[in-house]
């Protein structure tokens, strides 16, 4: 039997941990990881096979229409954070740390890692940028909290960063990148997600790191790859990135059920004597 399968075998149904991250990269099984919301959606993706789930900021843009990810909260990403951890009994949960709840100083990092951790019974949290946010980076570590990074396009520097721009473009570029994951691993990040950056620059940066890398629009030569659910099931019809493959086309399905539901009730055919109690 191969490593890989090995290890497929002794994870089994028991929950997958920040270790398992690092002895995927070693046996070079990819990760799997995407977004949920809630019980329902993670307790979906969960026996659909998934490793991770991430409890993205994104929340705010998915689901409440937000233009940006920055007017997440704390309270906002524990909510969620509680309602996912509530579907998943396997899979590791990891929680946006969300716009200032971390650049501030790292005794507010690990005041809010902490509270988040507590508080929704997550495996980790994630938090955006490079080897200016390593000592947040350390500091949660030490207090027990684990971390993962995240480099590339990061959505809570949208202004900074001039819109949703591909990064890592020039050998400057690619060495700044390098440096920073470095500076991320280094003060203890267990994975990075790399998101919005050519192929080749984030081959080259996962081949300089010891732990995992996560993907997202960033090639098939990072360690693992994370999609938010609602894009991949073509829920967010607005949303088509070139690097986003939809796996199905749930808006137009929705849309067809509710508009068959309005014409049968408007029509008297729903409530049918099939769905009436009777005395």
């Amino acid at each position: 039997m191969s490593d890989v399968a090995n290890l497929s075998r002794s994870e089994g149904t028991r929950t997958f941990s920040v270790l398992d991250f690092a002895r995927r990269k070693k046996a070079g099984e990819p990760i799997v990881m995407v977004t949920a919301y809630d019980a329902l959606f993670a307790s979906l993706v969960e026996a659909a096979g998934v490793d991770s789930i991430l409890v993205g900021d994104s929340v705010v843009s998915v689901l409440a229409g937000e233009s940006t990810t920055l007017s997440a909260t704390v309270d906002q990403m524990i909510y969620h954070g509680r309602l996912v951890r509530r579907g998943a009994k396997r899979a590791l949960v990891v929680v946006d740390m969300p716009f200032l709840s971390y650049q501030v100083s790292p005794v507010e990092a690990v005041r809010n890692g902490g509270r988040i951790l507590k508080e929704t019974g997550a495996g980790a949290v994630k938090l955006e940028g490079g080897a200016d946010m390593a000592p947040a980076v350390e500091a949660l570590v030490k207090a027990g909290v684990p971390v993962m990074g995240h480099l590339g396009f990061t959505p809570q520097s949208v202004h900074q960063l001039g819109g949703h721009r591909v990064q890592g473009r020039g050998e400057g570029a690619l060495q700044k990148l390098v440096r920073d994951a470095r500076a991320l691993q280094d003060a203890g990040a267990f994975a990075i997600v790399l998101e919005l950056m050519p192929a080749l620059i984030a081959q080259r940066v996962t081949a300089n790191l010891s732990v995992p890398t996560i993907g997202i629009g960033a090639g098939p030569r990072c360690d693992g790859q994370v999609l938010v659910l609602h894009d991949m099931l073509g829920l967010n019809e607005g949303f088509n990135p070139g690097f986003l493959k939809r796996y199905a086309e749930l808006g137009g399905e929705v849309r067809g059920a509710v508009s068959r539901y309005a014409k049968e009730v408007r029509a008297g055919e729903f409530p049918g004597p099939e769905h009436v109690r009777k005395m």
